[in-house]
């Protein structure tokens, strides 16, 4: 959807989504997916850090365990990642053929840079990813046939399915397909890398960090995190926007593409002109923040005071992520959970390398390893 041109097609793609896989309604009713896959992590950290004293963890591996089972679950009913997977050989496809996706989305095509290239393919780049799209395909067309033959199960393949036989000409296999490539493509990886980014701003800010655990400790209590504590969560939201400001995951938003001629700050713009807006760059402009490479919360807990049109984390306008709404409620449950269950510290005395890993997302370029301890309430709670 994000590299379809602006039209009729484009709208009905953005509808599906809004509707079929993006609505609260929807989204609130897979709550339970997310939080199992949440008591799986937790269980492992907890396994590893229960007698009392800090263990080392990994977490990105962790983080990118969690986003994706979630994602595979409500697509298919399955999980590929982490320790309980069942279909091996499956799995092992999936996460093969994944892995080598988002090896060539990090690389440049000469022909996105120089049209008149575009049809030559000197580095072979489009005769790779053609039969990596193909590989794909067969893949998702094996997920979806599967579906078809058993429709007990409450995933979204199944409800489009259902919907198939309503509109078959609107709802057809590859529209199926092209929704659940890019909820994999775009869902998983990119929620995972930003809580990274956001537990390594935490604890080079301990302030912030006891300030979050207060918060969670006054609204919730000795109980675990349920969705319907968030909207009491003030400061842990305000951390999660923050961290999206100063860390955005997509530093460059998905290119637009203007239907007409237009000015740009000044600028004429012909059109079917490719344009790259740069959130890291506004995100850090002086004249807009205070501060603007400090990791300050606190810009975020007063109403009005951050203007929508200099955070653009998910982008914005027609064409601004429709997934934003499942990421930051996987976010809150994540982090706040993480907060609430275990004790936090560096590794060492000195502060973590930030030092940023920039392709079409941006990653730190070391893992995030931490020292982890749980307390001992937490096996009552994970019981």
């Amino acid at each position: 959807m994000a590299s379809v041109e602006y039209g009729d097609h484009w709208r009905k793609l953005r509808r599906i989504s809004a509707l079929e896989i993006f609505s609260p309604a929807r989204l609130t009713s897979l709550f339970s997916i997310r939080r199992e896959e949440v008591m799986v992590l937790l269980r492992r950290l907890h396994s590893v850090s229960k007698h009392g004293n800090y263990a080392k963890v990994e977490l990105r591996s962790m983080l990118l365990d969690l986003t994706s089972n979630i994602i595979l679950r409500m697509v298919a009913g399955k999980t590929y990642y982490g320790v309980d997977v069942k279909e091996i050989e499956e799995a092992r496809i999936f996460r093969e053929i994944l892995e080598e996706f988002f090896a060539y989305i990090s690389m440049i095509n000469v022909g996105d840079l120089i049209p008149m290239l575009q049809w030559v393919d000197i580095t072979g780049f489009l005769k790779k990813l053609d039969r990596l799209s193909k590989k794909m395909d067969v893949f998702l067309q094996g997920l979806v046939d599967e579906h078809r033959d058993d429709r007990d199960r409450n995933t979204m393949i199944n409800r489009f399915l259902a919907l198939q036989e309503e509109q078959p000409e609107y709802y057809t296999d590859d529209i199926i397909k092209g929704h659940v490539l890019v909820l994999f493509l775009g869902g998983a990886e990119t929620v995972a890398t930003s809580m990274e980014w956001a537990l390594a701003n935490l604890l080079n800010h301990p302030d912030v960090l006891r300030k979050a655990k207060a918060e969670l400790d006054a609204q919730v209590g000795d109980r675990l995190i349920e969705e319907s504590d968030f909207a009491k969560l003030h400061y842990l939201q305000s951390i999660i926007s923050e961290n999206l400001r100063l860390c955005p995951v997509t530093p460059l938003i998905p290119p637009h593409m203007p239907s007409s001629d237009c000015t740009i700050g000044g600028y004429h713009v012909p059109a079917g002109t490719i344009l790259f807006v740069n959130a890291w760059s506004l995100h850090r402009d002086p004249t807009l923040w205070d501060e603007p490479t400090s990791f300050k919360p606190e810009r975020f807990e007063s109403a009005g005071r951050v203007d929508a049109c200099n955070f653009i984390p998910f982008g914005m306008g027609r064409r601004a992520c429709p997934g934003d709404g499942l990421a930051k409620r996987a976010m809150i449950l994540t982090l706040g959970s993480l907060i609430q269950c275990f004790e936090w510290e560096r590794v060492g005395e000195n502060k973590i390398d930030m030092a940023e890993k920039t392709a079409i997302t941006m990653s730190k370029v070391e893992p995030l390893e931490l020292m982890c301890r749980a307390p001992p309430i937490l096996d009552m709670l994970l019981s």
